[in-house]
Formats: structure tokens, C-alpha cells, sequence
């Protein structure tokens, strides 16, 4: 068990609820079986399923607060585990994890930190979350230029201090190129803010290769909504603006509930939003799940089924998890809710999900559905 270095001058007794033993690695098939649902549910990049696990232990949390036996020094131990594991899982120090509640608010904490008058380059169509907060800047001069997600790499220039991007779009399911992203932004000095919310989970992600990360758990991590991850490299962690700090913040947050002294943390932990602890109870198993997963497994499983399912659509191989076509009036939307099945919608365009509840059974209801 990874211990927390948490600071507390109050000692921590960690929220555990008991969990059977899991195996060090699993298998696609064998972490089916954590799930309680999922046939038939095609909207992991809408809001993932728990497990058995975090759903146990959620109950038990509910039960712990109810007769006040829970405490806020062993919510920490459980944010701590949590933030250990989400670096491991995306090959970052523990140092440059920030831990917040939702992509929006991490992303605002860049945001607010570009220069007056800097541009950003943002792609066209991808999530309001990864372009609201800079186009808010815009009273101080910054500009936010959009581009097309396979010109983003090309429309690159010296005066861009920032690019922002998700790894997987939600609109399409489209995978960005991130080696020629981040070797045109070396190349014009730029910082790269990669959201990777609709990929960690399904895919393996390196968060390391990109100056900042953001994720939001909620999706393909099977996390409770609220739990949500900054990494940011020390170069550009030395720009920002920690405007979002509070006691959580603190290098000891037990010493930082009050003013008027403010002494932050050293690492990433400067730009920790306080969290919503009982959602970081049921992270932990999730995280715990993905962590013994081999994601290229996952994403090969992932990816198999979203093929199948193109073929069977008469499109060629698209080699994404989510796979999205024309439905402007709802019509594939509405056969495939008809037919039973969890699907979803979004600019114009039907939308399909495949994770690891997922098997070709899906597949051919979703196909059934469509072309009964």
C-alpha cells in the first residue's frame, strides 16, 4: 500500500472498506466482472459505470458519515492514495499532481496565468471546458485562435504561448496527433494543455510529454463525478497562479484553515481545489482497477469493437473508441434508445461508446438497431 505524505499535524485514519484481494494485473475479462451493469450501455464517454467495488464502498462511506465516524483526516489519506495512483497511471512524479472537482476549474487556473495579450490556440468543435476559460481572457487581451484538429500541429506560430487540445475529442472520438502537436509547440516555444477526459481509461496516456494534463475521472476512469486531476510540469508550474488556493492548498493544510499568513505548498498540491471527499472514496477503488489493467489491452478491446462496428456501418476502420456519424434530427439516437441501448448525441451526430463491458453482443444490438 502506497502511503500518503500528506502532511497533517492531526493523525490520519484512512477510510478503508473491506475489498476483496485483487489480483496484481487483470485481464479485460476479468475486470468485466467488477461491473454490475453494462450490457447494452454505449456512453462511457458520457458517464462511466462503478465497479462492485467503489459502489461498496460508497454504502460504507454513506454509513461512516451517517453515524459520524468519519474524518476529514481520513478523507485525506484517501485523496492522497488517490493522487499517487492517478500519477502512476499516467506516468507522472506524484509532485506535479494537482487534484480539483472539475476540467473547467483546472483549466480557468491556466487560464487566468496567460500573459496579457498571449494567444491560444484551441481546436475548432472541442469541448466548451478546454476554450470557455480562455475565452473569458479576452479582457485582458488574449486571443484564442481555433483551427481544425488536423492543422492544430501546422497553425502553431511563435506567438502562440499556449495549446490546448483534448487527446480524444468528444464530438468525434477523433485521437489527437500528439508527437506532431508537441514537436511543433517545442519548436515555437509554446506550452502544450492537453485534456485527456475522454482517453485515460481506454488508452494508455503519458502525461508526461505535455507541459499540462487535465482529466475529469468521471468517464472512462468509472470514477463518481468530482474527481478531477492537474499534472503540470515544473517549467510551467513556475507561470501560474495558484488563484484558486485555499486551506487545501497549504503546504500543511491543518496550519492553513485561517489568515491572514498564506504558506503553499511547494509542489503541484499549490493549486489543489479542496475536494468533495465522498467522491474520492469511490475513486479509489476505480483508479486501484485501472492501475492493474494493461491499457493497451483495454484500448485493443476498445478499439476492436469500434471497428466492428464502423464495418458494420459500411465506414472503414476508424481505430476509436467512440465512433460518431451524421444524425442531425435524432434518428439513429432515437432507434438505438427504442432498441434498449444507452447511447448519446452530440453536434449534430449519433454516438457510441466501447469500453470494457463492452463485447461484440453490443455490437450486433447496436447494428440491429440501426438496420433492423
Amino acid at each position: 500500500m502506497i502511503q500518503s505524505d500528506f502532511p497533517a499535524s492531526q493523525p490520519a485514519q484512512p477510510f478503508r472498506a473491506m475489498q476483496p484481494a485483487l489480483p496484481e494485473h487483470i485481464g479485460v475479462r476479468e475486470a468485466r466482472a467488477r461491473f454490475r451493469g453494462g450490457r447494452g450501455y454505449l456512453a462511457a464517454c458520457t458517464l462511466g459505470l462503478p465497479t462492485r467495488e467503489t459502489e461498496a464502498v460508497l454504502r460504507e462511506d454513506a454509513e461512516a458519515w451517517a453515524l459520524g465516524t468519519a474524518s476529514a483526516a481520513g478523507y485525506a489519506a484517501v485523496v492522497e492514495r488517490v493522487r499517487h495512483a492517478y500519477a502512476g497511471l499516467v506516468a507522472v512524479p506524484v509532485s506535479q499532481v494537482a487534484i480539483g472537482s472539475q476540467a473547467s476549474v483546472l483549466a480557468g487556473l491556466l487560464a487566468t496565468s496567460v500573459p496579457d495579450g498571449a494567444e491560444v490556440l484551441c481546436v475548432d468543435g472541442d469541448f466548451s471546458s478546454m476554450v470557455f476559460p480562455f475565452l473569458s481572457q479576452a479582457h485582458r487581451g488574449v486571443t484564442v485562435r481555433h483551427l481544425p484538429l488536423a492543422e492544430l500541429a501546422g497553425g502553431i506560430t511563435a506567438d502562440t504561448w499556449l495549446v490546448t487540445f483534448s487527446l480524444v475529442q468528444s464530438a468525434t472520438g477523433a485521437v489527437a496527433d500528439t508527437a506532431g502537436i508537441v514537436a511543433a509547440a517545442r519548436a515555437h516555444g509554446s506550452f502544450t494543455l492537453c485534456d485527456t477526459t475522454q482517453a485515460t481509461g481506454w488508452m494508455p496516456v503519458d502525461a508526461s510529454v505535455f507541459d499540462a494534463t487535465i482529466c475529469h475521472s468521471y468517464k472512462w476512469l468509472c470514477a463518481p463525478r468530482g474527481v478531477a486531476f492537474l499534472t503540470v510540469a515544473e517549467r510551467l508550474a513556475a507561470l501560474l497562479h495558484p488563484v484558486q488556493a485555499g486551506w487545501y492548498a497549504g503546504r500543511d493544510p491543518w496550519s492553513s484553515c485561517y489568515g491572514p499568513g498564506m504558506n503553499l505548498a511547494t509542489d503541484a498540491r499549490r493549486f489543489d481545489v479542496s475536494p468533495a471527499w465522498n467522491a474520492w472514496v469511490g475513486a479509489e477503488p476505480a483508479l486501484d482497477l485501472f492501475g492493474r489493467l494493461d491499457l493497451c489491452e483495454v484500448r485493443d478491446h476498445a478499439v476492436a469493437l469500434g471497428d466492428a462496428f464502423c464495418a458494420g456501418l459500411g465506414f472503414g476502420p476508424a481505430g476509436q473508441a467512440i465512433v460518431t456519424w451524421p444524425d442531425a434530427d435524432g434518428t439513429d439516437l432515437g432507434r438505438l434508445t427504442q432498441a434498449g441501448l444507452t447511447a448519446s448525441g452530440r453536434a449534430g451526430r449519433a454516438r457510441v461508446a466501447f469500453h470494457l463491458w463492452n463485447d461484440e453482443d453490443d455490437v450486433a444490438d447496436a447494428l440491429r438497431a440501426l438496420h433492423p
